[in-house]
């Protein structure tokens, strides 16, 4: 696994471009992969897939023609998914396209645009903090021009055509924990599953973030009644312990078979219920679909100090844990086969099964004093809506969190479904009560809402 991420790790990967391909060709060395692709332009749920973008190189030179910051040396110098440019500029013009790390001077920031139209450079503060006034050249060498949204599925069928989806993300360039330690460990894991008797069908998905599994949602919405159960891994390198979130039903039989692997191994463990920020969990989990996919990692997103920054480098993940987050996903993925098989030895179908979880919820949510708050149903529930378009959410992308306003919209879109009310969503997210009823009055007022 070390040195396939060895291999992934200089790649400039975005949401689409031959850098996607690139990785493809490169697991496909180790496991057998079907392409897919949509054309640019084509609508996804509330999305269309974007322009495919392609970065040659980027750099700025000062006025003595010395080379400050150059994608040759990493590629997170520049801004993901940057329009071309080639100008000479002020550093006061420039500046507003800068991005640095005060609080870390020595690591470069992993910033992204891909719905707005713009660019930018990153760079390290200290590299920053050494431009001096003058005149800087500017050329970003990329195309952005329709093309394809570009994923993998390796799919392993077993003795019942009910599947266990398993996905990670293919987007990120230069970063070893997030993810190329999730594509080394999903690849790991198939030619494990490939060689052992399989009761459940495994799908494996190598996808671009957030676009992809909306994308693969909206090609394969016939067939998501056969997914019993799932997992999205991410940050599996590190060398924190082991973290599982829970499905957003939160006692599907992928979240009692990853506890019973975890308790059962004496490991330090945490285990964490559903939030719908993270990795593309939240999509599979969206009230349209609500599948039962949890996410198993190491450190979670955000958590620790390198995430989405250059530090997040091979230096950062270990064979020790890469081996040890690879021997979890195989044990669950027994434990998986055996809850279900156990529930249907019961008599219990996946759809009782997330009746149950939802009359146990309501019933959570009606104990006690009357619940009279307002209750919402989310107009674009097959998936997230792009928040983006509607300019909701922030259009430079990377940073660590998204900020309260942008957390209480992302509670307030995944659990309006008529059932849930805001009082109930203030208790599950811990959102001020003022906030989240300024921010169910907003999605309103776009139409993401309805008051029920």
């Amino acid at each position: 696994m070390l040195e396939l991420i060895k291999r992934l790790y200089p790649i400039c990967r975005s949401i689409t471009g031959g850098g996607v391909r690139q990785t493809l060709d490169i697991l496909e060395s180790h496991i057998a992969i079907e392409r897919h692709e949509i054309a640019s332009g084509t609508p996804v749920f509330d999305w269309t897939i974007p322009d495919e973008w392609n970065l040659s190189r980027a750099w700025i030179k000062d006025s003595a023609g010395n080379v400050v910051v150059d994608t040759a040396v990493h590629n997170l110098h520049v801004v993901n998914y940057s329009e071309p440019q080639h100008a000479t500029m002020s550093l006061e013009a420039l500046s507003s396209h800068l991005h640095s790390l005060p609080a870390t001077p020595d690591w470069i920031p992993y910033r992204t645009t891909y719905y707005k139209r713009d660019w930018g450079f990153c760079l390290t503060d200290r590299q920053r903090k050494s431009l001096r006034p003058g005149m800087y050249e500017v050329v970003i060498d990329a195309t952005l021009a329709p093309g394809h949204l570009t994923w993998g599925e390796c799919y392993l069928p077993g003795e019942s055509d009910r599947e266990v989806l398993l996905s990670t993300h293919v987007c990120h360039p230069s970063l070893a924990n997030d993810n190329c330690s999730g594509m080394a460990l999903l690849t790991f894991l198939a030619k494990h599953l490939r060689d052992r008797r399989r009761r459940l069908s495994y799908r494996l998905l190598f996808i671009p973030g957030t676009i992809g599994s909306i994308a693969w949602l909206a090609r394969n919405e016939a067939r998501v009644g056969r997914i019993d159960a799932g997992l999205v891994a991410s940050c599996v390198g590190d060398r924190g312990n082991l973290t599982y979130k829970r499905s957003r039903r939160g006692n599907a039989p992928v979240d009692r078979a990853v506890e019973r692997v975890l308790q059962a191994s004496g490991r330090s463990h945490r285990i964490v219920d559903f939030v719908p920020y993270g990795y593309d969990e939240r999509q599979y989990c969206s009230p349209g679909f609500n599948l039962p996919v949890g996410c198993l990692m190491r450190t979670p997103n955000g958590e620790y100090p390198e995430y989405h920054t250059s530090a997040d480098d091979q230096s950062l993940v270990s064979a020790e844990h890469l081996a040890d987050s690879l021997q979890t996903y195989a044990e669950v993925c027994v434990a998986i086969e055996e809850e279900i098989s156990r529930d249907a030895g019961d008599g219990r179908s996946a759809t009782l099964l997330q009746t149950r979880s939802h009359q146990a919820d309501r019933a959570t949510q009606t104990t006690g004093a009357r619940d009279d708050s307002p209750r919402y149903v989310n107009t674009q529930p097959k998936c997230e809506p792009q928040l983006g378009k509607r300019g909701l959410y922030r259009a430079t992308g990377g940073s660590n969190h998204p900020g309260a306003t942008q957390m209480a919209m992302l509670w307030l879109l995944n659990f309006s479904d008529g059932d849930h009310s805001l009082s109930h969503i203030g208790e599950k997210s811990g959102i001020d009560p003022i906030l989240l009823t300024h921010t169910a009055d907003l999605l309103v007022e776009h139409g993401l809402l309805v008051r029920v």
